[in-house]
Order: structure tokens, then sequence, then C-alpha cells
């Protein structure tokens, strides 16, 4: 059990730590009223910020638990957007579920009935992974390091199937074009980014309640803390290790989903392009704190996107990348971290 002094020391470093997040927050929204930087800019950086805090949270929890940096996160967005191109583009129509244009948005309803359906089969796939995989190579004892490269090459496996069946092309979901909200300040919000805040709130609400408030997840939180005195306790751990991959991978593939919505358009490597941003987003926030990822990805995604004010948007990836280093040489612990 931590201490007084380390309840202390942990308190008043994310104290510190929050505070520190709305300081840039509100300098950033300065910078745009002032009209030094974009305020537009700033908006679609909170749209992409949350769709990278969504899938960096996933990230977060299958380090956080099983303790190595699974490469292939990135790969798991693409499969689940994908899963829903094929539900959309083909399965669905087949049938006679055809919609675009819902209310403002450009998609219709068949989306909310293709992304359930994308998140259980990227589910499957994740703990199917680890049954196959994951699970014989830890039994065998491997190393962590082991591990991150056998992701590496589950990624590129990935990716792989995703261009033999659809090719190395770009594709896209059955869409209607929609007009952008106007607001002041020459601001332009696409009815699609208020759909993205939408489903990323409510997840990370509902994933805040089941760690919080189910027996599951105190169990994945005790896991996180020490596997083996979970173990000894009585805490199956093998199951917890599943619905770790099960969460993570459902978090992923609606990460996906919704970036390929954002950016109305999805290829075989776009999973691959914001594994870093994922990466920064985790480290940014304190590895293995699903919170601090959250913010992490908020940050990571305005600065990517206010930076194409000056640089060339195929830039955005720097950005992410350098925003890591930095916090690795002068914050190893992340924002939320602790330091020991």
């Amino acid at each position: 059990m931590a201490s007084l002094k380390q309840i202390a020391r942990r308190l008043l470093s994310n104290w510190t730590a929050g505070y520190s997040v709305l300081a840039i927050l509100l300098v950033v929204l300065a910078l745009a009223f002032l009209s030094v930087i974009k305020l537009e800019l700033v908006v679609n950086g909170l749209f992409l910020g949350a769709i990278i805090a969504l899938g960096a949270i996933g990230l977060s929890l299958v380090y956080g638990i099983h303790k190595f940096a699974h490469i292939a996160h990135g790969d798991f967005m693409t499969l689940g957007a994908y899963a829903a191109l094929f539900l959309l583009g083909m399965f669905f129509p087949s049938i006679g579920l055809e919609s675009t244009g819902l209310g403002p948005f450009t998609f219709g309803y068949p989306v909310f009935l293709a992304l359930p359906l994308a998140v259980l089969f990227l589910a499957a796939i994740a703990i199917g992974l680890d049954v196959g995989v994951y699970r014989r190579l830890r039994r065998r004892g491997v190393s962590n390091v082991v591990l991150a490269m056998t992701s590496l090459g589950v990624a590129i496996a990935l990716r792989g199937i995703v261009q033999v069946i659809w090719g190395g092309g770009t594709w896209q979901y059955p869409r209607l074009s929609k007009p952008f909200y106007q607001l002041p300040m020459g601001v332009r919000i696409p009815p699609d980014g208020l759909f993205i805040v939408a489903v990323v709130l409510l997840l990370v609400v509902a994933l805040y309640l089941f760690l919080t408030r189910t027996k599951m997840g105190k169990a994945m939180r005790a896991t996180s803390d020490n596997l083996e005195l979970a173990r000894v306790s009585g805490i199956n751990t093998e199951h917890v290790l599943w619905w770790t991959w099960a969460i993570g991978a459902a978090l992923a593939a609606t990460a996906g989903v919704l970036l390929a919505i954002f950016q109305a358009q999805l290829f075989p490597i776009m999973g691959w392009r914001i594994l870093i941003p994922l990466f920064a987003a985790v480290i940014l926030g304190g590895i293995g704190n699903p919170y601090g990822a959250l913010v992490g990805g908020l940050i990571i995604g305005i600065a990517a996107e206010v930076s194409t004010q000056w640089l060339n948007p195929s830039y955005k990836i720097v950005i992410a990348f350098s925003i890591m280093i930095v916090t690795l040489l002068v914050r190893p612990t992340g924002i939320f971290g602790v330091r020991d």
C-alpha cells in the first residue's frame, strides 16, 4: 500500500499537472482570440485530438496491464475502419440497408450499426491474437521487448491483410456532402466533428464508470498495480488480460472509424501514420495512465493542427514526434506521472 508521503506527492503532482494543462489551453485560446493563430485550427485540433485520445487510451490500458508497447494498435484502428467499410459498402447494401446524410451528418444510420459490429470483430481479433501469439510468448517467459517486436510483426501482417483485400488505394464511406456550421471569427465546424466529440465523451465516461464501479474494472486496476499480487488474491488475471485486449481493441476500432469519418477517406497505412501521435499522447499524459492519455491526445491534436498554419500538413507527425522527445527529456513520467 502506498505511504502517505507517496499519496501526497501523487496528489500534488496531479494538481500541478492539471493546472499546467489548463494554463496551456488558456494560452492557446488567448492566442487564437488575438488572431496569432487561427481559432478554426484549434477547433479542428480538438476533433483530431479526441480521436487520438481515444486510440491512446486503449494503448495506455494495454500497456498498463500487459507492460509492453503494442505497436499493432494503430493497425487495429485501420482494420476496424475497413471492417466498417465492408459493412457499409458491401454487406449492408446487399440486404437493402443504404443511407447517407442523416440529419446534419454526411453519413447515414448504417454507421450506427456498423460501428458496434466492427468493435466486436476487433475485440475478437485481439483476444484471438493474445491466445494464439502473445500468451504463448508470455508463458515462455520472453521479455517485454520481444513482445513489442512481435506486435510490430503483427502490425505488418494486419496491414498486409488489408492491402490484399482492399488494395493500396483510397476509399471512403458512403457519404453526402453537408454544409459546415458557421461561427464567429471565421470558424467552420463540420457536423461530423460534433458526432466525433460526442462519441469520444460517451466512451470516456463509460470507461471511467467501468473502471471505478464494476468488479472487472477494479480487477483490471489491481492487476495493473501488481499482477502477481492480484493472482494470489483470487483474481482471474487471464480473464482480466482478455478484457483489456477487448476494451483496447474496441477503442481502437472506434477511433479508426471516427478517423475515417473525420478525414473523409481511409487507406491501409492510416493507422501506421497515426501511431507516433498515439505514443506521443500516451507518453505526454503519463505511460499507463488512461486519463493522462486523454489530455495528451487533445494537446497533440491541437498542436499538430495549429502547426499547419505555418508548416505543410505532412509535418503533423513531426510535431507529435517532437513533443514526445521533449517530454522524454524534460519529464519522462509525463504530465500526470509521479517522479520516483
